[in-house]
This record gives C-alpha cells, sequence and structure tokens, in this order.
C-alpha cells in the first residue's frame, strides 16, 4: 500500500496529519536543503514524539514523495493553454520557478514518476496538449525530451547558485578569480573553439539561456510532430 493509499491514524494530544508534517518537512528542506530533513527534525519542528510520525509516514522516502507532490500544487498553471507548445513553455517555466523557490526540488527532479495527486495532475496537464497529435509513443518521446531539457538546466542553475552561496563568489567574480588561468590555457591554441566561445559569445543571464534552450527544444518536437501522421482517429 501506498502513501498515497494508506489511511492517516486518529489525532491526539498534538494535531498531526500529514499535511502539517509535509509543511513542516518543506520549512526544514527550504532552510537547510534535503539533509536537514528528518523524520526526527520534523517531529520536533512540529512538539511531537518521533514515533507518532511513523503512524502517518513510514520512511523518509515517502515524506520526500509527499513533499514533492505538494510543490507541484505550485506548478499547474490556473488555465491550460490550449497549444501544445505553450502549455508545455508554461510548465517548465513554473517547474524552474518553484525550483527556485524551493532548491531541494531540483534534487528529486527525474527518475520515477510522481505518483501523487498534483503529480498525476502535472503530468496528465503535460500529455494533454499533446493528445491527438500523434501516436501515443512520439507523444510519450516528445514530453521525455522536453522534460530531460529543463529538469537538466533546472539542476545546473540550482547547482551555480548552491557554488556562489558556497564560495561567496558571483559568476562574474569567480570568473574574474580563474581569468589569468583560462586565459593562459587558451593562449596555447589547443583549444580554438572554446577561445572562440569566451571571447566572442555573448553571456545571458540563466533565465534567458533557460527560455532560449526550451525554444530550440520545442522547435525540435514541432518538427518531429510535424512528420508524423495524427494518431488513429484523430483529426486531421
Amino acid at each position: 500500500m501506498t502513501v498515497w493509499d494508506r489511511p492517516e491514524p486518529p489525532t491526539r494530544p498534538v494535531t498531526l496529519d500529514r499535511e502539517r508534517i509535509v509543511a513542516a518537512a518543506i520549512a526544514l528542506a527550504d532552510e537547510g536543503g534535503l539533509e536537514a530533513v528528518s523524520l526526527r527534525k520534523v517531529a520536533a519542528r512540529l512538539d511531537a514524539g518521533p514515533m507518532r510520525l511513523y503512524r502517518y509516514i513510514s520512511t523518509k522516502e515517502e515524506l520526500f514523495d509527499l513533499m514533492v507532490d505538494e510543490v507541484q500544487a505550485e506548478i499547474l498553471p490556473e488555465q491550460q493553454p490550449g497549444d501544445w507548445r505553450e502549455a508545455l513553455r508554461v510548465l517548465a517555466h513554473r517547474t524552474r520557478q518553484a525550483a527556485l523557490r524551493h532548491e531541494w526540488l531540483a534534487d528529486l527532479l527525474g527518475g520515477r514518476p510522481a505518483l501523487g495527486p498534483n503529480g498525476l495532475a502535472v503530468t496528465e496537464a503535460t500529455l494533454a496538449p499533446l493528445d491527438g497529435l500523434a501516436d501515443v509513443d512520439t507523444v510519450m518521446r516528445a514530453v521525455e525530451t522536453v522534460s530531460a531539457y529543463f529538469i537538466g538546466a533546472i539542476r545546473r542553475e540550482i547547482a551555480n547558485v548552491r557554488a556562489e552561496r558556497a564560495t561567496g563568489l558571483s559568476k562574474h567574480d569567480w570568473q574574474r578569480a580563474h581569468g589569468p588561468h583560462v586565459t593562459n590555457m587558451l593562449a596555447t591554441g589547443r583549444f580554438p573553439a572554446l577561445a572562440k566561445a569566451v571571447h566572442d559569445g555573448t553571456d545571458v543571464d540563466a533565465e534567458t539561456s533557460f527560455a532560449t534552450g526550451l525554444d530550440w527544444v520545442l522547435d525540435a518536437v514541432a518538427a518531429r510532430l510535424a512528420r508524423r501522421p495524427p494518431a488513429t482517429g484523430a483529426p486531421r
């Protein structure tokens, strides 16, 4: 029986439910990352005995599943765009925004599908705009491709945010500190393509980079869909 199917036990002197437990866990994770989350620490935050939490949640992995599902509610748009490109674009940007609010989310994105009610709703919102545009396998590969891009981009951005916080150096401070080494290496002539990128490339912010890459991936998906016949029974 999954955590989604298991009923909650009756309340005791200190009122507990999964909603309060998950809210406390998210607050701890927002403050100190996933390593700051344990059933013991959540119980302390709620002024409850640790063993009581095991009546609601069996493992820390179940707690993480519940935390992710709670944040998935922030990803769902209030209105579903009719155009599939816009629908996937909105979901990607809302996922990025949620990860910037809750950095720990980046560590839990991807992998096995989210099975909570909000996670399933996000999956439905992802698949529904593409329904009927191609066979189901093509739709699944399209969704996987877009998801792989934005999850990877989000993880890279969060890694940079954490590195800046850990070192106390902004991106430009870090570049200046390592500039002499990079200059010396490029001067050897061994890395001509990299030298061109460093000297002639345009430095853009993370949001612009994310949006540009996402548009390129959506362009590629659109080109692939254009070469596929509609799903059987779909309008032409």
